[in-house]
């Protein structure tokens, strides 16, 4: 779906090649409790995170991502699970040459077009971000 992007950290030995796998839009509600409001849908990406620096990288990548509309319009994070994927469920921890897979999923109004996933390193306090152009 999307090439490889390696983003620098706030630490300069920690460094993570962020893969976009796919996008899941409409996702499916893992349970009735979190399910989107009257008028939202959930969407979700799939990445790849692979310690490519020195440093042990532990984050919560939630918290660095957001999907943008073609109106410029950002969206954070959901705690909705969806069918289609695991989540990275909090917090990771990749020691260097490891990776973890997960989805990180987003509600959104029904009629929205997303255009855009961004990603930033250390809970997105790192300032260099990661963009990949939705098809």
């Amino acid at each position: 779906m999307g090439g490889a992007l390696t983003l620098q950290g706030t630490d300069p030995a920690l460094k993570v090649s962020v893969t976009l796998n796919r996008v899941i839009n409409p996702a499916t509600p893992a349970s009735d409790f979190l399910k989107p409001q009257s008028g939202n849908k959930l969407a979700a990406v799939e990445i790849t995170l692979t310690n490519a620096g020195q440093a042990v990288y532990t984050d919560a990548p939630t918290t660095g991502a957001w999907l943008i509309d073609a109106e410029g319009r950002q969206y954070r994070f959901s705690l909705s699970n969806v069918t289609e994927g695991q989540s990275f469920g909090g917090t990771v921890t990749v020691n260097a040459g490891d990776s973890r897979k997960g989805v990180i999923v987003f509600e959104v109004p029904e009629a929205v077009r997303l255009t855009t996933f961004q990603f930033g390193l250390n809970y997105g306090i790192a300032s260099q971000k990661g963009e990949w152009t939705l098809s």
